[in-house]
């Protein structure tokens, strides 16, 4: 398939989990990648996999020093860009009771501001035909015990993209949400072990993980003219777990 050929993308996050598994389906439909993230060592590993059309740029989604400097390299070496997919987020449990402000700052300054600023400066580089695909996840829809903050973010992202839409229009630039949950990240399997996944992957109608790449295909579905008329719409891929 070549439904991204010639297309530039740059996924954040994209150096392991689903954004890696995003940049493998995007690099195979035939764009070109510039993945960005935190860890040197993750990024190195990640371009060596991924071959010539791939590019690593470190930084912090929460920093707009290093977005910057994301997007001066993006239009240095490409001049223009198609496809943002504002994947980059954390999440860890802190239950009622003993939520902290730290806890808030840190998780809403990566995935509320950080996925905010991802999106405003890649804009400029952007115009008809653009899609912009942002992280949501199952727990935005149904909550998940302990993670209020993470909840609560990942709700914030789906009213980006309802909003966003209504900005956007007449730029020719869609947006929407790809919102996964019970997926086999490795973060994921690091958290739970192998038999919170079985237990995790029993609660999906489909009764088990999701893969990662399942999740970055639907990625490219929606970074491709195949949803050209889609825009503000959310593409759950979490097994059914939040629609039952």
């Amino acid at each position: 398939m070549t439904r991204l050929k010639g297309k530039t993308a740059v996924i954040t996050g994209g150096a392991t989990g689903i954004g890696l598994a995003a940049a493998k389906r995007f690099i195979e439909e035939g764009a070109f990648v510039f993945i960005f993230g935190r860890r040197q060592e993750a990024l190195d590993a990640a371009v060596a996999d991924l071959g010539p059309n791939a590019r690593a740029v470190k930084g912090s989604v929460s920093d707009l020093a290093d977005l910057d400097r994301l997007y001066a390299a993006v239009k240095a070496e490409r001049g223009t860009l198609d496809v943002v997919f504002a994947n980059a987020g954390v999440g860890s449990p802190l239950p009622l009771g003993q939520i902290t402000a730290e806890h808030i700052d840190e998780t809403f300054d990566t995935n509320v501001k950080g996925t905010i600023f991802t999106v405003q400066k890649a804009l400029p580089l952007m115009g008809q035909g653009g899609s912009v695909i942002l992280t949501g996840s199952s727990a935005g829809t149904t909550g998940a015990p302990g993670f209020t903050a993470y909840s609560a973010s990942k709700a914030a992202v789906r009213n980006l993209a309802r909003t966003w839409a209504e900005d956007l229009k007449g730029t020719g630039i869609r947006v929407n949400v790809l919102s996964p949950g019970a997926v086999a990240t490795g973060l994921a399997k690091a958290a739970l072990g192998e038999e919170g996944l079985k237990a995790y992957g029993a609660m999906t109608a489909l009764q088990h993980m999701g893969d990662p790449a399942e999740v970055g295909a639907a990625a490219a579905f929606l970074a491709s003219s195949d949803s050209s008329f889609m825009t503000a719409s959310e593409v759950a891929v979490d097994g059914g777990l939040a629609q039952l």
